[in-house]
């Protein structure tokens, strides 16, 4: 799914109103009737609503829903914030149909008037301000704002937040931001709902299509979508009837390090549950007879030393390597790396400790093998590009980071962000903070080595493997709980996962 800044949004609804051809007024409409569905399905006529409108579109949406909400039978109350004498005519159309209901529950809202009491069985729609906001919301606007976050009510935003820019950081000024529990967006993800630094804003957000022309959709450019099953089970490829492990790719995954062999271990194991024909893992000595005893499906490749990584085997066999979990920082460990990416030539994934080798001998990221698969955390990634000052500029930082060395750079956390070396980014929907768990990050380690030696390009193998890797882990939440999951349950579903995309 495509995620439009504002300006191409801007673009999808002119284009829808010229060439369905649809009016302006009747699209508000179409949306409204999509918000309506939404609260009518999970809202009973128990509670009061209290609509704060704007006197753009958004305040239109407002007063649109609030009509047929209250044509429903809702008990609706609508306060017009009149902090401009100006409005849009959409506005204005809705404003005067709703006048024609004849009661008394429209309120011209102005300056130093007293603000409503909102109770906590309440509910308050949001509909001030859309997603063409430019500047900080303060003044009059700013109190509605403050009034509506301090109130104990159940918060729904219409397609934003009011206050919170779409494209750009909001939390660097002191403007007013409505804090809803639900954002119901229309038609696309606004790329401000996947920053961690909104998630007090945005809260829960769900898309609402409002039907914007299909061809405008298909041919628009972006350099920003946000991944879903269809997307996923895309990229899967099925199994041919005549196929042999061979068929599957040899995958080397070198991890672990004394105390640390529970990383290759589950490193290991998910590369096996993710499909590779065959792997070998390198690992130190003294973990030959925990990795034999734990996956005798795998081969070993034993390193001189007992504790750590200090050579690399025979490189010829092998589709694609990952390395890190577990690795350790030794010295041995580190040339040992610089030399393997000296001599391989294939795309690799780097995760752990081969993150954090790199960040320490910066001039090596300009010799990785192109498209290879970096999967840092964030202060992994601080580490590699520097510190940032929010959530948008590391986002540029991840895309120009990725452009600079021609790799793929996985930025683990809600909503994964992968960027590509032609700056496309791509936004994960699966996933929990369950998986918030030691482990989980080698699991996706081993999934991503496995997809890249059964031929899957490193692009396609990032989306489908982290897409994997967040459903196991939502299917294993349904079973275990946030709390309770551990990083082998996710392995555990990932049978599951694949299955769900077929």
């Amino acid at each position: 799914m495509k995620i439009l800044p504002v300006e191409k949004i801007r673009q999808a609804d002119a284009y829808t109103i010229s060439h369905e051809p649809i009016a302006d007024i009747d699209l508000m409409e179409r949306a409204a009737g999509q918000l309506f569905r939404w609260i009518k399905k999970r809202v009973d006529k128990s509670h009061r609503f209290f609509v704060f409108a704007g006197l753009g579109n958004n305040g239109g949406d407002g007063l649109a829903t609030s009509r047929l909400l209250t044509e429903a039978g809702y008990d609706v109350s609508v306060y017009v914030v009149r902090f401009s004498d100006k409005n849009s005519d959409s506005f204005q159309i809705n404003y005067d149909r709703f006048l024609e209901f004849g009661n008394n529950k429209l309120h011209d809202l102005k300056k130093d008037e007293p603000l409503p009491e909102i109770g906590e069985d309440d509910i308050v729609i949001d509909a001030l301000f859309g997603s063409g906001l430019t500047r900080p919301v303060k003044g009059f606007p700013g109190e509605v704002i403050h009034h509506i976050n301090s109130s104990p009510a159940l918060k729904i935003a219409i397609d934003v937040p009011s206050g919170l820019f779409v494209d750009a950081c909001s939390t660097a000024s002191d403007g007013k931001i409505v804090r809803a529990d639900y954002t119901l967006t229309f038609q696309f993800p606004k790329l401000a709902f996947l920053m961690p630094e909104n998630d007090a804003f945005a809260g829960s957000w769900h898309v609402l299509d409002i039907g914007l022309h299909e061809h405008f959709i298909h041919d628009v450019k972006v350099n920003n979508s946000y991944v879903l099953r269809q997307d996923a089970a895309y990229i899967l490829r099925p199994r041919k009837k005549f196929s042999h492990k061979g068929t599957y790719g040899h995958a080397l995954l070198i991890a672990g390090s004394y105390g640390k062999m529970g990383a290759a271990v589950l490193a290991a194991h998910a590369a096996l549950r993710s499909g590779v024909g065959l792997l070998h893992v390198h690992i130190p000595k003294a973990g030959y007879a925990i990795m034999q005893t734990a996956l005798p499906e795998a081969m070993l490749s034993i390193d001189r030393y007992d504790n750590y990584f200090s050579d690399i085997p025979e490189l010829s066999m092998y589709n694609a390597i990952g390395i890190g979990p577990g690795l350790g920082m030794q010295h041995q460990s580190q040339m040992a790396l610089k030399l393997l990416i000296q001599q391989f030539k294939l795309p690799m994934v780097f995760d752990a400790d081969a993150l954090n080798i790199l960040a320490e001998n910066k001039t090596w990221l300009a010799f990785l093998p192109h498209y290879s698969i970096l999967t840092p955390h964030p202060k992994e990634f601080e580490r590699l590009a520097g510190k940032w000052n929010d959530d948008f500029e590391r986002l540029k930082k991840q895309r120009e980071f990725a452009e600079k060395y021609q790799v793929v750079v996985v930025l683990k956390g809600a909503n994964t962000s992968i960027c590509t070396p032609h700056g496309d980014c791509y936004f994960n929907s699966t996933g929990n903070p369950g998986m918030a768990t030691a482990g989980s990050g080698d699991v996706l380690t081993g999934i991503l080595t496995s997809l890249l030696a059964q031929g899957y390009v490193s692009v396609e193998a990032a989306l489908l493997g982290v897409y994997l890797h967040g459903l196991a882990g939502d299917m294993a939440t349904k079973k275990r709980s946030q709390e309770a999951m551990i990083a082998g349950d996710i392995i555990e579903w990932l049978g599951k996962a694949f299955q769900k995309l077929y």
